[in-house]
């Protein structure tokens, strides 16, 4: 048998151990969890900030992408010492998941060809309430990228309408997601119920082309606002995080003046082209001031009740 080769690599002043580099994790595309690794260790500083403090969930492809996918929450007794870690209460029990706090931390999960992260929607400290809401617009095929963008910038005049600021990011698959910062005053419950309510009003607004119904054979054609990721542990896919996917999409936050490229598609962004775009954008971050954009759903639930009521 041949042994494994590895080798080590210092990142941010800890070292870590790396095997197995050249193994190839996306077939078609000849990208290698060597790859994997320069991609996320290149990318951490602009990753980590929508990463410190939320628990993650792994999405690991030992074989690559056509090979089996492990879905793991729960740290392993192997992950060393100096990976943050936090303790989330769950029905029937409690699991101990990575914070990715840290660049070393992104290169190490990387090795262990975690290609996917997906992050809370909540923070270490206040787990029980949301510090952003999401709206997932998930149309039924790769044919109607067109309306996903009409749709989220009406879902913006929306938010904007009810006073609140939203971004938005490709999500590396068909659709796009909708962030909306919060100050985590309310529980998850009161996020999901604001969440369809806006939803409802939206496609009452573009009713042909836009649906809130969950049983897919009554959605027809229509893109879906899926809401239900706005609740106590569940999870989205990170900003910047690589997709298990042929071309090795990543999801990518966006200007919202980008949704009104014709050209943009919702897999041009890859492992591969992500750094090209981050050197063109220099210093600019479509979410910038992200951080300070974070209000209480209180008085944005009254305006939406009345638009809801018209």
């Amino acid at each position: 048998m041949t042994a494994k080769r590895t080798e080590a690599v210092r990142v941010s002043g800890i070292t870590v151990e790396l095997s197995n580099t050249s193994k190839t994790l996306f077939p078609d595309d000849q990208v290698t969890k060597g790859d994997l690794v320069g991609y996320y260790r290149d990318i951490a500083a602009r990753m980590l900030p929508y990463l410190r403090d939320r628990p993650l969930s792994m999405e690991r492809y030992p074989d690559g992408i056509t090979g089996e996918r492990i879905v793991q929450k729960n740290v392993p007794r192997y992950f060393p010492d100096w990976i943050a870690r936090t303790r989330v209460k769950k029905q029937g029990g409690t699991l101990v998941q990575v914070i990715c706090d840290r660049p070393a931390t992104l290169v190490y999960l990387a090795n262990q060809a975690c290609i996917e992260m997906h992050a809370f929607l909540s923070r270490t400290g206040a787990l029980d309430r949301a510090d952003q809401l999401i709206f997932d617009l998930d149309p039924p095929d790769d044919h109607r990228f067109d309306q996903v963008k009409h749709l989220a910038l009406g879902l913006h005049d929306l938010l904007d309408e009810l006073g609140l600021t939203a971004f938005v990011k490709t999500t590396g698959g068909r659709g796009l997601h909708v962030h909306v910062p919060l100050d985590a005053r309310d529980d998850f419950d009161t996020v999901r119920r604001f969440a369809r309510q806006a939803s409802d009003v939206l496609a009452a607004r573009e009713p042909d082309i836009l649906t809130t119904e969950q049983r897919k054979d009554s959605r027809g054609d229509r893109v879906y606002s899926d809401v239900m990721r706005n609740a106590y542990a569940q999870t989205a896919v990170a900003p910047f995080s690589v997709r298990a996917r042929p071309g090795a999409p990543v999801a990518t936050p966006l200007d919202w003046a980008e949704l009104k490229d014709t050209s943009l598609t919702p897999h041009q962004f890859t492992l591969r082209t992500v750094g090209g775009r981050l050197d063109r954008l220099g210093a600019s971050d479509p979410w910038a001031g992200m951080a300070r954009r974070r209000y209480s759903l209180a008085r944005a639930a009254q305006r939406l009740a009345k638009l809801a009521d018209v």
